[in-house]
Parts: structure tokens; sequence; C-alpha cells
């Protein structure tokens, strides 16, 4: 245990950051996995782009707040939109 106040304070606030922190990368978990659900099964592209751009947006301010790195914020999206083109391209040919 911390045997100053301040180091008490510091306990108090890293675990504040980290429930936050927690459900912020929940929540962008849950995001990514519903847009690629969205990808394989939406009948209209529309769909899938604001699926796509609502999880994007998720993952930008994610690291823009520390939460997630940079690198694996474009990563993430990277992939998420390869999908999405692949699924929408697929779905105006037929």
């Amino acid at each position: 245990m911390a045997n100053t106040t301040s180091a008490q304070k510091k306990v108090r606030v890293i675990a504040k950051k980290t429930a936050v922190n927690k459900k912020t990368k929940s929540n962008l978990k849950t995001s990514v996995k519903k847009t690629k659900d969205v990808t394989a099964t939406a009948k209209k592209p529309e769909t899938v782009t604001a699926s796509l751009e609502a999880t994007q947006s998720r993952l930008d301010k994610a690291a823009t707040k520390g939460v997630i790195h940079k690198n694996k914020a474009a990563r993430t999206q990277s992939r998420l939109a390869k999908a999405a083109n692949k699924s929408t391209a697929t779905k105006k040919k037929a």
C-alpha cells in the first residue's frame, strides 16, 4: 500500500483511468465486431459505409486519447475498409 498521500491519490487516479480505458476498449472491440458482421451480412452498401465510418471515428478517438496505439487504430481501420470494399464490390456485381 502507498505510504504518502500523493502516492495514495495516484493509486486512486490510476484506478479511475483504468476503468475508463477498459470500458473504451470493450466498446471498441464491440464496434469492430459489429462492423465485421455488417460487412459480411449487409445487403446495402450504405449500411456498411455507415458502420465503417462510426467505427473509424471511435478508433481515432481512442488513439487520440491514448487508449490504443495510433498504429493499431490505423491498422484496424485499414483492415475494416479493405473488407468493406471487398463486400460492397461483390454486392454491386450481383
